[in-house]
């Protein structure tokens, strides 16, 4: 059983009772995130888990979808305009029920999987462990917008270590993701939710990071400038990995500046 998928389905359902709730007019409010609101983000999410279970079972299939959007994008349209254009304008509950259906079925779907068999995806293949990982990362930072849009606070989980670990695989990627030489990677030491304390790389007082384990992701995942969380990050290394962090693929982007993405104590703009 991959243990991920369990880790997933928990965190969809968390996301799921924050919104189960929601009046119509608030499925419209935009989030922190490029404004998007909470339709786009659930309409993401959705999106990319029906590919998550579309090339588990059919590459070809999957890499069909891959192209379509490809076509879509490279004729003008958008990422989102296009999701919502997939779904055929479903929105608000009837998203969400649509969202949390599929969500469940990733989880059993991927829970039954080889952990170890690779699949295909947008960059190089990766294996069935790393694709619902990946699902569960994104899932937990788009995730963080709606949190933070509705004003709760996240009750966090240990399964956040999943998200930590991408953090710290792609230490390397997010240098030579901008041409930049990579440095040697920092001592990172964190404070999980349950009080454990999770370490990655050599013990050093030079070049290290420490802090609340949920910090940490928030700052891999962009969801979060460094400078708004309690991290304690010393040496050089340490401070341009944290300045630059980014978890997720595709092309170089920044953080959010300082300031900018926070918990409100309101829906109100």
């Amino acid at each position: 059983m991959v243990e991920q998928a369990s880790d997933f389905r928990d965190e969809s359902e968390a996301l799921h009772r924050l919104l189960e709730r929601l009046d119509e007019e608030a499925w419209a409010s935009p989030t922190q995130f490029k404004r998007w609101t909470v339709n786009d983000v659930i309409a993401h999410l959705h999106l990319w888990n029906y590919a998550a279970c579309l090339t588990l079972r059919d590459a070809d299939a999957f890499l069909r979808f891959r192209r379509e959007l490809a076509g879509y994008v490279k004729g003008g349209g958008t990422h989102m305009a296009f999701t919502h254009a997939w779904l055929g304008g479903v929105r608000n509950r009837a998203l969400l029920r649509r969202w949390r259906d599929l969500a469940t079925d990733t989880a059993e779907q991927f829970a039954a999987a080889d952990p170890k068999a690779r699949v295909k995806w947008g960059g190089p293949d990766m294996s069935v462990r790393s694709c619902i990982t990946a699902r569960l990362m994104e899932t937990w930072a788009h995730g963080q917008a709606l949190y933070d849009l509705l004003g709760v606070e996240r009750q966090e989980a240990d399964r956040i270590r999943n998200v930590a670990v991408i953090g710290i695989n792609t230490f390397g990627w997010t240098f030579a993701n901008r041409g930049l030489d990579v440095p040697e990677a920092p001592h990172v030491r964190l404070t999980a939710p349950s009080g454990a304390v999770w370490e990655w790389h050599e013990p050093s007082d030079d070049n290290r990071i420490e802090g609340a384990a949920v910090d940490f992701c928030r700052v891999v995942t962009q969801v979060r400038n460094v400078a708004d969380t309690g991290l304690r990050v010393t040496g050089e290394p340490a401070r341009r990995w944290m300045a630059l962090a980014q978890c997720f693929a595709g092309p170089p982007e920044d953080p959010p500046p300082p300031g900018s993405r926070f918990r409100r104590s309101s829906r109100e703009d």
